[in-house]
This record gives C-alpha cells, structure tokens and sequence, in this order.
C-alpha cells in the first residue's frame, strides 16, 4: 500500500509528490507533512540544533511528530522572498503534474539561492518520480552537504539504494536516520528487514 512515511524526510508537498513511481516497491519517498507549524525568522541553527536534541529524546511519537514538523517548517523557510514565491509556483506545477516545469523552476531556485536546502531536496524527489536516480542522488549529495542531518534526504537515499539492489547501503543509511530521528515511521521495519537480508537472522 502507497502511503507516505509521515503525514513526511520535511515544503507544503502535494500528493503528486508524496507518491512513489510505479516499480518501486521497497518504501516510499519521505516528504513533509500537508501543514507545517509558522515559525518566525530567528537563529534557524540553534532553533534546528534544539529541535534535532529534542527529537532524539522524543517520549512518544505524537511528540516526536510536533517536532518534526517544526525542523520540517524551518528547512521550508528561505530568507529570499523570490524562493519562497518559486516555491509556490513549483508546487502548482506538481498539482498540476507538469514535473519539467517544476524541475525548471527548482533549477532557477538553487542557482540564486544554492544554500536552500529544501529546493535541492524537492528537485531529487521529482527526479526520483522521473526516475532519474542519478540525478535524484546527485541533488541528495547537494542536501546532506548542506544538511547532514536531513532525515528526509536520508530516507531518499536509502530508498533509492533498495531500489538498485544495494540492500546493504540501504541499511546504513536508513541507520544513520534513525540515529537522527529514532521514531520516525516505518524506518525501524524497513531496517529490521534489511538487517536480515544482509546480515542473517539472530541464531
């Protein structure tokens, strides 16, 4: 059954973006909730560091959820007016299913603004819907330099690396999210299984 991650890797996405392509049939691509919490435009590093402490410790998964939301709404902001208004356009054109007008309008986006991070992890989204992985892993690589912590961007990556066959990087990656994000869902069942397709089954 198609369904996203989290009602998720963290943008106001559309279903167009939260589905995966027809074959792939290991998980889903994570994408942020529908309604993302206002935050204001003070230090986005601290507020980040905090939030990233608090959901490591998260008691339960409805708090854990409120937090993700909130690291979701900070990586959403851009301090340019003209992204965020790219952005906008950008998910018309998803809901409207014109994915190379979106990629377009993205591809402008991180030229004039390359440090903002959700630009580059949407444009891997629609070019794993397109499924053009290498250039979908090529703008995850532009996400986790600039945001090692990027669950979203991790759970991409490890989708990608089951999808090719690569099991065992698959489980790494999906290691290093949940280290980040340890209830983040589906991910632990996702590992579980992987962990018995390469490292076999406890005796």
């Amino acid at each position: 059954m198609r369904t996203r991650f989290l009602a998720a890797l963290l943008i106001a996405a559309t279903a167009a973006i939260s589905a995966a392509p027809a074959g792939a049939q290991s998980g889903h691509w994570l994408t942020p909730p529908d309604k993302l919490p206002q935050v204001g435009r003070g230090d986005k590093t601290r507020n980040l560091d905090f939030l990233f402490g608090a959901l490591k410790v998260a008691p339960d998964d409805v708090t854990a959820k409120a937090i993700e939301e909130r690291i979701w709404a900070l990586w959403t902001l851009s301090p340019s007016d003209t992204a965020n208004l790219l952005m906008t356009r950008v998910k018309t054109a998803i809901e409207a299913k014109d994915l190379d007008l979106a990629i377009k309008l993205l591809s402008a986006i991180v030229k004039v603004k390359p440090d903002y991070v959700e630009a580059w992890n949407r444009r891997a989204t629609i070019h794993y819907m397109k499924k053009d992985y290498g250039r979908a892993l090529n703008d995850i690589r532009e996400v986790l330099r600039r945001e090692p912590r990027h669950f979203g961007a991790l759970a991409g990556l490890g989708l990608i690396m089951q999808d090719i066959g690569d099991n065992k990087q698959a489980l790494e990656v999906y290691r290093r999210a949940l280290a980040l994000y340890p209830r983040m869902e589906r991910i632990p069942d996702l590992v579980k299984t992987l962990q018995e397709k390469v490292e076999g089954r406890d005796i």
